[in-house]
């Protein structure tokens, strides 16, 4: 049995995921905080609802993916409830396998998880890292729950405020690419929906590249610059507004961010 504690979007979409990977219904719950929530959830994909505390009496894998600042509310309300032979996986962006461990108050395995939004479409980028207790079983368990909806990689739980802001947060940074290549395109005398298709597919298109042709991403872009062409034209004002620069602090004011959540 798995619980998924606090099923807003990214609950949802993981437990689309689960379903669409072969999962029965039935031996999945769902928590939510309103009743015409549960109503949805239930209708939708034919779960049960439940409270925290049924769900971490019944579930041999319980998913903690409330927001960060519901975490220590939550883990004292199912924290009776939870024997050291069940799994955990929090999904919440800061919040540690310490943290998670401590209010719990026995050696339960906890996996820390971080996913983003294409989860919802299969092409999430999720990356795990074990908490004090946990061994091998509870992190290829955790990745085979994960790998149905994207790509899943292990990392060290140090580095898991920097993935937050590199991949957690990282499709939001296309999205307001994608709206500023947009606008320009109106700028430049382009219809809305002309220049959202072409944007759409020309980073659907690279990201394909990418991803499949080996090659880094200096090489590809190189490929692309012609001497005196439009492409350095365009790459010489990038660097003379220190976009490249811009995207580094923000990165960084991102995984900030994450620690501050952690501490609270």
């Amino acid at each position: 049995m798995i619980a998924i504690l606090g099923t807003g979007k990214m609950g949802e979409a993981l437990l689309s995921g689960l379903l669409r990977a072969g999962f029965d219904p039935g031996d999945i719950l769902a928590t939510v905080r309103r009743p015409e929530r549960a109503q949805a959830l239930r209708e939708a994909y034919g779960v049960r609802t439940v409270t925290n505390t049924e769900a971490a009496k019944a579930a041999e894998t319980i998913i903690l993916a409330v927001k960060p600042q519901d975490m220590a509310a939550l883990l004292a309300e199912i924290a009776p409830y939870v024997p050291a032979d069940r799994l955990v996986i929090t999904a919440a962006a800061g919040i540690t396998s310490a943290f998670v461990e401590q209010r719990l108050g026995v050696e339960v395995p906890v996996v820390r998880v971080m996913s983003n939004t294409p989860i919802r479409f299969d092409e999430a980028m999720s990356v795990i890292s074990a908490g004090a207790h946990a061994r091998e079983e509870h992190l290829q368990h955790t990745e085979d729950l994960l790998k149905p909806v994207g790509k899943v990689l292990r990392i060290p739980e140090s580095q898991q405020d920097a993935a937050t802001a590199l991949s957690g947060s990282g499709p939001a940074y296309f999205f307001y690419l994608v709206e500023a290549m947009v606008d320009a395109g109106i700028l430049l005398g382009m219809p809305r929906a002309a220049a959202l298709d072409m944007v759409t597919q020309s980073i659907v298109g690279a990201a394909v590249m990418l991803r499949d042709s080996g090659e880094h991403p200096v090489i590809l872009r190189e490929a692309v610059t012609s001497p005196g062409g439009t492409t350095i034209a365009a790459i010489a004002e990038l660097e003379r507004h220190s976009v490249r620069a811009a995207f580094l602090a923000a990165i960084e004011a991102a995984r900030d961010r994450s620690r501050e959540l952690a501490s609270g």
